[in-house]
């Protein structure tokens, strides 16, 4: 995906006719995820600073630590929905017609980005830029990038740099405070990968295997030693084949794998089908793709990873 120019000094004023394009996705917006922001006038929640949107609610907490209070930085999908396949609606180009910057994944995660990002005035920034790719190894996506990076704390620490330079270059006049709360934020991010470590180092060697639904923990599965396995690659219309489950029922078995889990996102049906063929516990639901709200279990991105990593801790070796 193109990395776009970002804006120079000052924040110039880009507001572009989007008539046109809302008229023609009036259809799309009745079929839409919500927008993490609300469909109303953008400018109703305006409180002058710069906006900042994220494709998703993930990028959008690790901006907003770095950002500190110069920015005002939303998502564009809320949390809960399945970012994959997202529709934008006609709110969400009104919304990122008001935008300074945007934000997106990319390593092919939203597929619904590009065509977005042509239709509106804002630059933007591929957070996940410089990492080095997990490839998926079978399927119809063999060979391609595992977009979901960010689900190593080690590889996050390039997304927050990325974004502390977007920042940087979006407004120079805060340089200072961009580049100490991404030093600070590094510095959170490395002590959850220390729990992160201590919680998986618990696992028996012949269970440090990780079974999900999507094949979202490529890049967590390399840098903390987990073999992983999966019903489909990336979340897409298929999921969850017979083919996918009898794979999946075989690896479970050869490996005498304890626990199986789906993510928060999307349908568990196929990988309860996955536990019980094979007396596997259900360890339950993962969180990948979104946040929580404020009042779930993960309502920013290091509450995700330390769930993620003490439920899967705790359904392998038992709750401890």
């Amino acid at each position: 995906m193109p990395n776009f120019f970002l804006r120079p000094s000052g924040f110039r004023t880009r507001r572009v006719a989007l008539s046109w394009v809302l008229a023609g996705l009036l259809v799309v917006a009745s079929t839409s995820c919500a927008r993490a922001v609300g469909d109303d006038d953008p400018a109703a929640s305006d409180d002058g600073r710069p906006l900042v949107l994220t494709t998703f609610t993930v990028l959008a907490d690790m901006a907003a630590n770095v950002a500190g209070e110069h920015l005002r930085v939303e998502s564009i999908t809320k949390a809960g929905a399945e970012i994959h396949g997202y529709e934008p609606t006609p709110g969400d180009l009104r919304t990122a017609e008001q935008a300074e910057l945007i934000l997106d994944n990319g390593l092919g995660l939203e597929s619904w980005f590009a065509k977005f990002v042509e239709r509106v005035p804002a630059p933007h920034k591929v957070v996940s830029a410089g990492v080095e790719p997990v490839y998926i190894r079978d399927d119809a996506y063999a060979g391609k990038a595992n977009p979901h990076a960010w689900m190593s704390p080690v590889v996050a620490e390039t997304y927050v740099q990325n974004i502390a330079d977007a920042f940087v270059e979006l407004d120079p006049a805060n340089t200072d405070d961009y580049r100490a709360n991404a030093v600070a934020y590094i510095g959170q991010l490395r002590e959850v990968g220390a729990e992160l470590d201590a919680d998986l180092s618990a696992l028996p060697e012949r269970q440090r295997a990780l079974v999900t639904c999507e094949g979202a923990f490529g890049y967590l599965a390399r840098d903390f030693d987990l073999q992983e396995a999966y019903l489909w690659p990336v979340n897409a219309e298929q999921e969850g084949t017979p083919k996918q489950v009898v794979r999946t029922i075989d690896f479970v078995r050869d490996n005498a794998v304890p626990a199986v889990f789906c993510e928060s996102t999307v349908s568990d049906k196929a990988q309860l089908q996955v536990a019980e063929d094979t007396g596997a516990r259900f360890g339950g639901k993962l969180y990948v793709d979104s946040l929580s709200d404020a009042a779930g279990p993960v309502p920013t991105y290091l509450d995700l990873l330390r769930y993620d990593a003490r439920s899967i801790a705790d359904a392998l070796v038992g709750d401890r």
